[in-house]
């Protein structure tokens, strides 16, 4: 039997239910297990843990909004990540991890061999807990000096459509700031808008941003109408070519 999904949302779980799901994890039954904004003691959380430490069969986890509620599940977690080696994407969006809970969690993230998506939004995150994410993507062949400002970089210029990024009133510092700074200096990246008001960041921090961010759309814009003039061009010389006479055989052959 392939793989199925157990898809509940907002409900208060029953210890029968959770024997239900745990049963399920480990006959290797399940593909997507979605618990977003469940209640369940901890008790049974952490046999849910247990469970997805067994699976082999589980690529998708979603614990979004206050699942994962407190350190302790935390540690339950991070612990489950550590022996399982099958889960893709592991949702997390709006759980109180802070930077201490992303501590415990880290190094089982960073270790983990199929993880490929992670959401981590509204999770009370500082800088300290930007930091350890930039952690987990080491570019190659990048300078110890550099790798931190080379991990966000890779971050952001993964993506080919991103353009706007809002991290406004996310509890900022100076120090993320010149991370980012170093990003939009020295790494490709298609992001034309960065907001960082209502965090402790310089206003000159965020201006010299804004300004080389300006310069990278500036360039683009000089490229757009470099390319619309070459087409006017072209457009232009394939007219002029298509007004000479042309002989038309059908025409010669009934002169004939």
């Amino acid at each position: 039997m392939l793989p199925g999904s157990i898809q509940i949302s907002g409900e208060t779980l029953s210890g029968a239910e959770i024997k239900d799901i745990c049963e399920s994890l480990r006959e290797n039954t399940v593909r997507l297990l979605s618990l977003r904004g469940c209640q369940l003691s901890d008790r049974d959380f952490g046999r849910v843990c247990r469970g997805v430490s067994e699976s082999h069969s589980l690529a998708q986890l979603n614990l979004n909004l206050g699942v994962v509620s407190s350190i302790s599940r935390v540690k339950q977690l991070a612990e489950a990540l550590k022996t399982n080696r099958s889960i893709q994407s592991l949702f997390l969006h709006g759980s109180p991890l802070t930077d201490a809970g992303l501590v415990f969690l880290n190094p089982a993230l960073a270790t983990h061999p199929s993880l490929v998506s992670l959401d981590l939004g509204d999770c009370m995150l500082g800088d300290e807990g930007i930091n350890l994410i930039c952690g987990l993507l080491p570019p190659e062949g990048a300078k110890s000096g550099d790798n931190i400002a080379g991990m966000l970089a890779v971050t952001v210029s993964s993506s080919r459509t991103l353009e706007v990024l809002d991290l406004e009133g996310t509890g900022l510092t100076n120090q993320s700031a010149e991370i980012l700074l170093d990003m939009v200096e020295n790494y490709p990246t298609c992001l034309r808008t960065l907001i960082l008001a209502e965090n402790s960041i310089s206003p000159e921090l965020q201006q010299q941003i804004s300004d080389l961010l300006s310069e990278g759309e500036d360039e683009d814009e000089n490229e757009n109408e470099m390319r619309e003039t070459e087409g006017r061009e072209r457009t232009t010389w394939i007219s002029q070519k298509n007004n000479e006479p042309v002989e038309h055989p059908a025409i010669r052959d009934s002169e004939c």
